[in-house]
């Protein structure tokens, strides 16, 4: 992806879509993921452990979250980060990817949209009943969560001041994506598979080299709630 010729550092955001219906729906509240599918890798869990022994579930259940963080890599670097040619491809991939990057710290563009997200799940449910068995509905059930979890601190590293070692590492990871190079940190959620694929960044928490982003009242209130 081209480097940004602009970058707000404030919770503000640009129309997308003429069509009212379609900028409507560019924008979710955070908490959406969560509300609409922990439902769903509950339900998924819960049928899914009836029909194997429960290590080898629990064992599976680990292996759909890991098979998450993969995807979530693979779609970061190759699918977001894809460089268009044409100028078709172009818009395209500022649509999907490329405002983000732009306004990074847009609140109602942080997570991604029902109307792309469900059709996904959807992919993902028949792929995994095809190639996994009885598995299926466990793996599916750590894949979600696994989801769901990255859609929250996503959203987390861009308006919490996240304490601890694990969450200010987090923080200070992807906002390096942001600011200092967007060709390496493509894990949000683990940089695990950045080490795999050599992506990860020369250093780490290095929290000078990352800018001092003042989170605005609102989202301090967020923060404290």
């Amino acid at each position: 992806m081209a480097k940004s010729k602009y970058v707000s550092n404030k919770n503000e955001t640009i129309p997308l879509f003429k069509n009212s219906f379609l900028e409507y729906f560019s924008h979710i509240h955070p908490i959406t993921p969560v509300v609409v599918y922990v439902p769903v890798l509950l339900i998924c869990a819960y049928f899914g452990f009836q029909r194997v022994p429960v290590v080898n579930g629990i064992l599976a259940y680990l292996a759909g979250i890991l098979l998450w963080t993969l995807t979530e890599y693979i779609i970061h670097r190759w699918v977001f980060h894809y460089e268009p040619k044409t100028e078709t491809g172009k818009k395209i991939h500022f649509l999907v990817h490329g405002i983000h990057h732009d306004y990074p710290r847009d609140a109602t563009r942080l997570v991604m949209p029902l109307l792309v997200s469900i059709p996904l799940a959807a992919f993902f449910f028949y792929l995994y009943m095809l190639a996994f068995g009885n598995y299926y509905l466990i793996i599916f059930s750590g894949f979600v969560l696994g989801y769901v979890s990255y859609d929250s601190i996503h959203y987390a590293t861009h308006h919490i001041n996240l304490k601890g070692k694990f969450g200010s590492f987090l923080r200070s990871y992807h906002l390096r994506h942001h600011y200092e190079d967007e060709h390496t940190a493509y894990g949000v959620s683990t940089p695990l598979w950045d080490y795999i694929f050599r992506t990860v960044p020369s250093y780490l928490l290095d929290l000078k080299k990352v800018p001092d982003i003042e989170l605005d009242k609102e989202d301090n209130n967020k923060a404290k709630a």
